[in-house]
């Protein structure tokens, strides 16, 4: 029964994403053909136009711009919270399919809080894992371990620790309002890791529109009020430095 750790790969995004931006931006305001559009914009650096965009808050340009990310070694309880921003394109690893190949894994694979491991617990907790792992097993040898049927069953058994995989596709706006909340420190530990590796390789392609993306105290006082976590300037300092 293996432990996961997180993995984050950028797999597609939209070619020459800030072309595009620019593209779609300069036409709003332009009397000038597509074609000339395109031999404009494709001659000159983006950076001061995509900065104004963003400084403005005009974001619907950036949305003809999208990003597909695989992201492996997190738990359910972390992808329950992922889909739940619903402008965007998931497909996840299905626990009834794939169920009856988790002997062949070792097991179901699951991931570890480093809260558990901090307090000297990590075994105990593998321990219990190893528990859920016998009465699943048992269970599908109850249900006679008929395919799918005695899978899509068995897997209540499973815990919101179960390793699971997700494919993921954003538009570039979305994944600012994404970022905005799920990297801030009062973000569940694991999407907020998650979430900042993905804007590390977001902005590793398309800098100058992901210059200022982070949680809401990045470039603003911070939204979370009474709740912040009192630490701004470090969290400032770490996203503008995160690449």
């Amino acid at each position: 029964m293996p432990e996961s750790k997180l993995h984050v790969l950028l797999l597609r995004y939209t070619p020459d994403p800030e072309e595009i931006v620019a593209k779609a931006a300069r036409l709003c305001y332009s009397p000038a053909s597509i074609d000339e559009l395109k031999q404009q914009i494709e001659s000159q650096n983006q950076a001061n136009f995509i900065e104004k965009l963003t400084d403005m808050r005009h974001l619907s340009p950036i949305e003809h711009v999208t990003f597909t990310f695989g992201v492996e070694g997190i738990s359910r309880a972390c992808s329950h919270q992922m889909v739940r921003h619903r402008l965007a394109s998931y497909s996840q690893q299905s626990q009834r399919y794939v169920g009856q190949q988790s002997k062949k894994r070792g097991g179901f694979h699951f991931i570890v809080p480093p809260s558990i491991e901090k307090i000297g617990k990590k075994q105990w907790f593998i321990e219990k894992m190893s528990i859920l792992q016998k009465w699943y097993d048992e269970l599908v040898e109850t249900l006679g371990n008929s395919g799918e049927s005695t899978f899509e069953d068995a897997r209540f058994l499973l815990p919101n620790a179960t390793e699971t995989k997700i494919i993921i596709t954003m538009n570039a706006r979305e994944l600012l309002h994404f970022f905005r909340m799920r990297c801030c420190n009062r973000a569940q530990w694991e999407i907020r890791n998650v979430a900042t590796e993905m804007l590390r390789q977001a902005k590793q392609v398309s800098p100058h529109i992901f210059k200022d993306a982070g949680p809401g105290c990045v470039n603003d006082k911070c939204p979370e009020g009474k709740m912040t976590c009192g630490k701004m300037d470090e969290v400032r300092e770490r996203f503008k430095n995160l690449l």
